[in-house]
């Protein structure tokens, strides 16, 4: 394989008292002289290139603690990644763990094209690992750089260019001996070398004796060749969106606001008016952090009111590390869905004000208007949270699709239906289990017979829509032939 491994800085970059990045040259000569040997017997047959052309700034040495990375920087990350896309099969980027999992969340987002159905559109077809370290990777001696043995710094370069060798294609963080899905992790501490995890999704791979794949089925990449940005025209795609997001993203204003035990019941809540502020001072995105499964005191009315009257997207995440927001059963939270706020599902804070941040940045030049903003929002478009829309697998009594106020529910005793509000607008004729069967849709009996079955669509996603109010069968590729298996 040909790996290019570039460096933006971070700890695993750092020298000095105190600790600031090296510049990548150097960098790269100390790694290439001191770890060359090592390297080669670790990766036989790979050619590895340490990349010096990625700069955030023309003065000093320009690599950067990832404390001051901005979401331009993200962009400039993927930019390098992409102009260079051609010439490797697969990316390690050194990164400082400070910002590594809100970088891990955007470069998906920047890397990938989707559809207003989150269907990609241009998609990455190699492994895009981030990785860095708790303590330098190099120690500044009068003799000259040497390595430092007390460091992770070695290990998780190593951990990292191994894992590029299973050719995932997706962004993904490996630290301390687990590669996790970059849009699932979350930094947990500072002081162990196990400084990432990923509390709701299980590692794509662990290194020990070699390399072991995890029991999560990684991302599937492009649906078909042209949609490989390996393909000039899936290329062209995905640099004409990143142009885009970079000229605005830095312009974006997504406030992120944590409810905590207060008076809420006070004549002017004081979250109620935290929103108010970050709305009148230009906001183009709220995330608000509820508690456990996205609750949020109403203030007697006041939020409410406020995120009614918010013209921008706002995303309801929860500060509990496990766990998701789902459907508001509590009367604390049930008021929420009618303010056309959207649910986060599992997805991290990190994750979430990343996917805001690029997506909001992204709908210009896609033509996105705020409802079709809110449902790629909701919709787990890098596998940054559980799909809730579309049909992974078979859909078992119990079981519930939605979209907007459109639900697809299987239900025990009547079997699945199709509902919009309190409306049932597609009844299946009994119970049973909803699945493909074949290059069909179709409902199973218990006694294995077929109950029902749709029209033809080999190959196809089965993504839940609002508009119209439909269970819809597309060709992930192409969308030549969109079929409609259920509706209203």
């Amino acid at each position: 394989m040909r790996i290019c491994i570039i460096n933006t800085g971070g700890t695993i970059s750092s020298t000095g008292q105190p600790l600031a990045p090296m510049a990548a040259d150097r960098f790269a000569r100390a790694a290439q002289d001191l770890l060359g040997p090592a390297l080669a017997a670790a990766l036989p047959g790979d050619a590895l290139h340490f990349d010096t052309g990625l700069r955030f700034s023309d003065d000093g040495p320009g690599t950067l603690d990832s404390t001051d990375l901005r979401p331009s920087d993200w962009c400039r990350i993927a930019r390098r990644v992409l102009d260079l896309y051609a010439d490797h099969d697969a990316f390690v980027i050194l990164h400082g763990t400070d910002t590594m999992d809100y970088t891990g969340a955007a470069l998906p987002l920047l890397l990938n094209v989707f559809d207003d159905l989150g269907l990609a559109r241009a998609a990455l077809s190699k492994p895009v690992i981030l990785t860095g370290a708790q303590l330098p990777l190099f120690t500044d001696t009068p003799a000259g750089l040497v390595l430092n043995a007390g460091s992770d710094a070695l290990a998780n370069l190593t951990g990292a260019l191994s894992c590029a060798r299973l050719r995932l294609p997706e962004v993904a963080i490996f630290f301390d001996g687990r590669l996790l899905r970059g849009c699932r992790a979350l930094k947990v501490s500072t002081t162990r070398f196990a400084a990432f995890d990923s509390p709701h999704l299980a590692p794509l791979a662990e290194r020990g004796i070699g390399i072991r794949r995890g029991t999560v089925a990684p991302l599937p990449g492009p649906a078909a060749p042209d949609l490989a940005l390996d393909s000039p025209a899936a290329h062209a795609q995905a640099m004409a969106q990143l142009d885009a997001v970079q000229a605005g993203i830095d312009d974006q204003r997504v406030v992120q606001i944590t409810a905590v035990p207060a008076d809420h019941r006070a004549a002017a809540p004081m979250l109620a008016q935290q929103v108010r502020a970050a709305l009148d001072q230009g906001a183009t995105g709220l995330l608000l952090e509820g508690f456990g499964p996205g609750n949020v005191p109403a203030g007697d009315g006041a939020m409410a009111q406020v995120l009614a009257d918010a013209d921008v997207p706002v995303l309801i995440a929860s500060r509990v590390i496990g766990g998701q927001v789902g459907a508001f059963d509590y009367a604390a939270g049930a008021w929420i869905a009618a303010t056309g706020a959207v649910t986060g599902g599992d997805m991290t804070p990190v994750a979430a004000l990343a996917k805001m941040v690029v997506l909001t940045a992204a709908a210009p030049h896609h033509g996105w208007d705020r409802a079709t903003l809110a449902a790629l929002l909701a919709r787990g478009l890098t596998g940054d949270c559980a799909h809730t829309d579309r049909m992974d697998g078979p859909l078992w009594p119990g079981q519930v699709l939605t979209c907007g106020p459109v639900r697809l529910e299987n239900d025990p005793d009547a079997g699945p239906r199709l509902m919009r509000g309190g409306a049932v607008l597609w009844q299946a004729p009994g119970p049973g289990v909803l699945r493909m069967q074949g290059d069909r849709l179709a409902l199973i009996g218990h006694d294995g017979a077929v109950l029902w079955s749709g029209p033809p669509a080999p190959g196809a996603v089965a993504i839940l829509s609002d508009d119209p109010p439909a269970l819809r069968m597309l060709d992930p590729a192409h969308r030549a032939a969109p079929v409609t298996a259920l509706a209203g």
